[in-house]
């Protein structure tokens, strides 16, 4: 599932902790970031653990259905300062026997945003597949390589350098929070370019203005309404609609997405950091 905040597959605690491994043998140096990637970062700068209750329409009727954790922490990647988010979800025993779905996402960013390194693990139903995109920035371009593992285990490579700035799932949605909202009008549009799977996805934010949202936390949050959208069949589909802070953190309070099987929501459980 290409979606910026869609709850997608997991993989093993194993493969997920060998991916980790993998990652440090195949990179060997960390790349410097053109500045076209790098934003500044105001929504967070310490350890951040966010937790999400998951929602599932079921038969017109919305049943929990598991939960979601992401986790940012500041980390030294070969010699620099730099971020690791993951992005970790769980249905429930209780959905698993209908479909079960787990995702384990993982992002290392540079201090300004800047993507290095993603991988999505994801099992939907029996159906099971792994996302690697590593980025370098040759002559202030942008470079990714990515990788894609199917469910029926054939893999395929590629490689594309673009001129304009490519992030993935999870960098972009730390980049989206540390967007300037003051000034925007209802219908103020930010197009993204998401890398993943075997090819780049044009995609676009759409602001929808304002409204008070409950957590699970029973806190009530001013939010500002943002729109994921993806082009489909030529026209743009809304993926996930979500509620950030109207505040300089801009933290995900609720989350509407759109799956293939049909609708969810995510309500924030709990914070840290």
């Amino acid at each position: 599932m290409k979606r910026l905040f869609t709850m997608g597959l997991i993989p093993s605690t194993r493969m997920f902790f060998n991916s980790c491994v993998l990652l440090c043998l195949l990179v060997v140096t960390a790349p410097t970031a053109s500045a076209q990637c790098t934003t500044k970062n105001t929504a967070f700068s310490g350890y951040e653990g966010i937790n999400y209750n998951l929602y599932f329409n079921w038969q017109f009727v919305w049943i929990k259905a598991g939960t979601a954790s992401m986790v940012t922490q500041p980390i030294m990647y070969y010699g620099k300062k730099a971020y690791r988010s993951s992005l970790v979800t769980k249905s429930s025993s209780r959905v698993d026997k209908y479909f079960m779905m787990r995702d384990t996402i993982m992002a290392y960013f540079s201090t300004e945003l800047a993507p290095i390194y993603y991988r999505k693990g994801a099992r939907e139903g029996k159906r099971y597949y792994v996302d690697e995109v590593w980025y370098t920035y040759p002559n202030g371009k942008c470079k990714t390589t990515l990788k894609h593992l199917y469910s029926d285990g054939t893999r395929d490579r590629q490689e594309h350098t673009y001129n304009h700035c490519v992030s993935d799932m999870l960098n972009s949605f730390q980049r989206v929070r540390n967007y300037d909202a003051t000034n925007w009008k209802v219908g103020h549009t930010e197009n993204i370019y998401i890398a993943g799977g075997s090819k780049l996805t044009k995609a676009r934010l759409v602001y929808k203005g304002k409204k008070t949202v409950k957590a699970d936390n029973g806190v009530k949050y001013p939010c500002l309404i943002l729109s994921y959208q993806e082009i489909d069949d030529k026209k743009y589909k809304e993926i996930v609609r979500f509620f950030v802070t109207d505040d300089k953190r801009h933290i995900p309070v609720r989350l509407d997405l759109n799956l293939r099987f049909g609708s969810a929501k995510a309500f924030l459980s709990s914070i840290k950091g």
